[in-house]
């Protein structure tokens, strides 16, 4: 497998960072995952939007320009063979003096890695379970999809290595939050509930999608605070991430919930399967384009 590194598309065996990068040495870094269809990645406009903010807020500099990532991505499918690939868009401070850095980063390392993945998938279900662990606060006013994982990791640990369980972050106060690596929906007597970002979740890509198209298609939304007992009173639950797409929910506790043969969950499903092989951002979907 090959992977972009730095202007240069290199096989894996053969790349090399500095020791002294700050993504390694202090977590300075931000990345985004995402998915190409055919050969075009969904909603890239939006993931390097959030991406450029991440990189802001740490005072990374990079060339981030569209068109020019999309052809370092359609150069790497071409070097893998790939169509349809996972892919990871990193960017980390780059290599500087130990110790903690108050200048911009001006040598950013932007490493796209990519990986197979199969052309077409059916829904797959999965169970959530109630974490013991809490979600950590974010460390700026909005989450970043940063390299600081230990809550994430933290919490895969409290749940075991199995792929057919999510676990659900509360916050400190107890409010409903996320799950491990996605977003968090339900739906109850047709409307579309998630908790708010005031939660510290991150706010992903996928999640901005599912809400601006309930929006174009004029089903009611609520995102606020809520608690376990509001979920468990759900007709359908289901999570969100860029790679897994739309993840039904079987069974949460004790309470079993429709899973892949929800009305909403099949629904959203098919909106999705629409939409992902031309959209480049949601502000198109609004547009109506």
């Amino acid at each position: 497998m090959y992977i972009y590194l730095n202007g240069d598309i290199v096989h894996v065996s053969e790349a090399v960072i500095s020791p002294f990068d700050h993504g390694y040495l202090y977590g300075m870094g931000v990345f985004e995952t995402f998915r190409t269809y055919d050969g075009h990645p969904f909603l890239l406009r939006d993931h390097l939007m959030r991406l450029s903010a991440g990189m802001k807020e740490m005072n990374i500099e990079a060339d981030l320009d569209e068109e020019k990532i999309r052809h370092i991505i359609t150069d790497l499918l071409n070097k893998n063979g790939l169509k349809d690939a996972y892919c990871r868009l990193n960017v980390s401070g780059g290599p500087g003096e130990i110790g903690l850095k108050t200048s911009p980063y001006e040598d950013a390392t932007v490493i796209l890695f990519q990986k197979t993945l199969p052309h077409s998938e059916p829904l797959k279900e999965k169970e959530g379970e109630f974490l013991n662990i809490r979600r950590n606060t974010p460390e700026t006013s909005e989450r970043l999809k940063s390299h600081h994982y230990l809550n994430n990791m933290a919490a895969k640990r409290e749940i075991g290595a199995s792929m057919d369980k999510e676990g659900i972050f509360l916050t400190g106060d107890g409010h409903l939050c996320e799950g491990i690596t996605s977003n968090l929906f339900w739906v109850k007597d047709g409307e579309l509930c998630t908790p708010s970002v005031e939660t510290g979740l991150l706010n992903g890509i996928t999640r901005q999608f599912i809400l601006a198209l309930s929006g174009f298609l004029n089903m009611p939304v609520r995102v606020g605070m809520y608690a376990e007992v509001d979920i468990l009173k759900a007709d359908e639950i289901f999570f969100t991430n860029s790679v897994q797409e739309i993840i039904p929910v079987n069974k949460l506790g004790s309470t079993h919930f429709p899973g892949a043969n929800g009305k909403y969950v099949g629904f959203f499903h098919e909106q999705y399967e629409k939409y992902k092989r031309h959209l480049n951002s949601i502000e198109e979907l609004r547009k109506g384009e």
